[in-house]
């Protein structure tokens, strides 16, 4: 296989994709200097409200019934900001009152307006009674969650039945309870409801949400029956990721990803650290040798539980000479109108300055592919090159999970964005179908020792078809 590095041409095409998609890019930071940026700035879609001021970052979490305090960072550079181990960067417009906040480890940018002051609600408390966080927790729902609609779900009706039930001395299990059963028939895995330790989420009926104990169970059964007898077997990134040379004179590579995050075993590493990480999994494992060498690589998200789009970008630009574009990214940005969007922003996947392998590629997945799993699923799906998906539906949720306090303490988790295809559709709710549909680690797959997605897979690429 070729071995190149990025050009200015290849920079070039991206940019006018995304120019002819109506987005421009973010103002050099020379206009972001600390001052510049300092102000009240509403963000166009997601419900919040920042305001910058002498070195902090206050979000505030808005709806038309609250404004309740996010987070709180500190700046730490010129329009920079870090919470935790997130890094927060802001870049001013050319005119001063429009400005973009991206994120380390996420894809796309929010856009910034600078409003004159703080919405009234977010100048006095909220009470905390249990009515009043019923009220934001279904307003949190109504004027952020995509997917109604498409869910045959009415939500005026759902508080109608509710709101009836919370009173004064309603106590915190019980309201607890109330909001579950508020979203389970979504069927939502970026959907939950928590109250400290206590947790309330679900995934798609038919799938299992991955855990720590279905991956280790996996990843036994995968090295005992598909790598035995590998020439290279390797783990890296706090073993989420495994890759091997297959044994056979088909040389054929195989790349296990079970998640985009915990790379590291300190949980709270930052972005960059992770990423370090990547690249020297990616360095061991794409080397100028192997990626001239093998005829055909399985990647299998079969069991990934999600974490950084970012990340699923930085492998898909290991997989390219061509730049193209891996999705358009778009939020919910009216809170009356369900079907308003913010403009889509197109993901570019630029090919890496290191050495690529663009051959054929087998994806396998399942419903346990959640989240970046599937950003990344989807981020291959228009990859130059042949690309085929084997195994089950992904798990169909894709968008960043927005975290929105309630007055009592409690926290509810919902998305508000969709991912979509080059025709403008997502794979919400259904998740993105295989081209090549088998079981994938069902109890027969498993009392029988069959792996039926790893075993077509090979074959696929074994005869070039």
């Amino acid at each position: 296989m070729r071995i190149a590095t990025a050009t200015a041409t290849a920079t070039a095409t991206v940019v006018a994709l995304a120019l002819a998609a109506g987005i421009t890019a973010p103002a050099a930071s020379a206009s972001g200097a600390g001052p510049g940026v300092d102000g009240i700035w509403r963000t166009d879609g997601y419900g919040t409200v920042l305001a910058l001021h002498h070195g902090t970052y206050q979000e505030y979490q808005t709806t038309s019934v609250s404004c309740l305090k996010g987070d709180t960072a500190r700046r730490i550079g010129p329009g920079t900001y870090t919470v935790g181990g997130d890094v927060l960067t802001v870049r001013l417009g050319h005119d001063g009152d429009h400005a973009t906040l991206g994120t380390a480890g996420d894809v796309g940018h929010r856009k910034l307006v600078r409003v004159p002051a703080l919405p009234t609600a977010c100048t006095r408390p909220t009470p905390k009674d249990p009515l009043t966080t019923f009220d934001v927790f279904w307003q949190s729902y109504e004027e952020n969650y995509p997917f109604f609609a498409a869910k045959g779900i009415d939500w005026h009706a759902v508080r109608d039945q509710y709101r009836p039930q919370v009173r004064k001395d309603t106590t915190r299990a019980e309201l607890f309870d109330v909001f579950s059963r508020m979203v389970r028939p979504l069927h939502d895995a970026h959907v939950a409801v928590q109250d400290g330790d206590h947790v309330f989420a679900e995934g798609r009926p038919g799938t299992e949400v991955p855990d720590e104990e279905l991956d280790a169970k996996v990843k036994k059964f995968v090295v005992a029956r598909d790598l035995a007898g590998a020439p290279y077997r390797r783990d890296f990134a706090n073993g989420r990721i495994t890759y091997a040379d297959l044994a056979g004179g088909d040389r054929i590579g195989y790349l296990r990803i079970s998640g985009f995050a915990g790379y590291l075993p300190d949980d709270d590493a930052p972005y960059a650290a992770q990423l370090a990480e990547l690249d020297r999994a990616l360095n061991t494992v794409l080397t100028p040798e192997r990626t001239c060498h093998l005829h055909g690589l399985i990647i299998d998200l079969r069991i990934n539980g999600g974490g950084s789009d970012a990340l699923g970008i930085h492998i898909a630009q290991r997989l390219t000479d061509t730049p193209y574009i891996a999705y358009a990214k778009r939020a919910r940005n009216d809170p009356k109108d369900p079907g308003r969007h913010t403009r889509p922003e197109p993901i570019p996947v630029l090919p890496a300055h290191a050495p690529r392998y663009t051959g054929p590629i087998t994806v396998l997945t399942s419903g346990s592919t959640v989240s970046a799993g599937e950003t990344f699923t989807q981020a291959l799906i228009d990859r130059p090159g042949r690309t085929i998906r084997i195994g089950r539906p992904t798990q169909g949720v894709f968008s960043d999970v927005m975290e929105r306090e309630l007055p009592n303490g409690m926290t509810a988790w919902l998305p508000n964005e969709e991912y979509l295809t080059d025709s403008g559709h997502t794979f919400d709710g259904t998740g993105i179908p295989p081209e090549v549909t088998v079981p994938v680690f069902t109890k027969e797959e498993f009392a029988t020792g069959r792996d039926s997605a790893f075993d077509q897979a090979v074959r696929l690429l074994g005869t070039g078809h």
